[in-house]
């Protein structure tokens, strides 16, 4: 297998390590609120990451023109669905805001670690 072909499994993998490693870390600060906001940060910041890398599995699969624009109305659905759910935890839930940042910063994280990676 091509190392391309890896590379969405090897940044899956990556961003549940470093969402494991940005909890642990807020554990000795005692502040459950932070290390929930957190969790739930990274679980939404790797959901929206899951789910753009399967709309885009399916847009390379089949390219077709009608593929195109359910590419682009389910980015417009996702967008507004990752809006409504961080709405909901900031409005209703109270989530820790400084947590839910950090936690939403796993995907970011990743990405910048592998673009080091590969340029060393």
């Amino acid at each position: 297998m091509d190392q391309i072909e890896r590379l969405p499994a090897q940044l899956a993998r990556r961003n549940w390590i470093i969402l494991t490693v940005l909890l642990l870390g807020s554990l000795p600060f005692g502040n459950f609120a932070l290390s929930a906001g957190i969790l739930v940060g990274g679980l939404v910041a790797i959901a929206g990451f899951f789910w753009l890398q399967r709309s885009l599995g399916r847009l390379l699969e089949q390219p077709t023109g009608g593929t195109k624009f359910r590419y682009q109305f389910g980015y417009i659905i996702r967008l507004a669905t990752l809006a409504a759910v961080l709405a909901v935890l900031i409005a209703i839930v109270k989530i820790n805001v400084i947590g839910l940042i950090i936690g939403l910063s796993v995907v970011i994280i990743n990405l910048f670690w592998m673009t080091v990676q590969r340029t060393l």
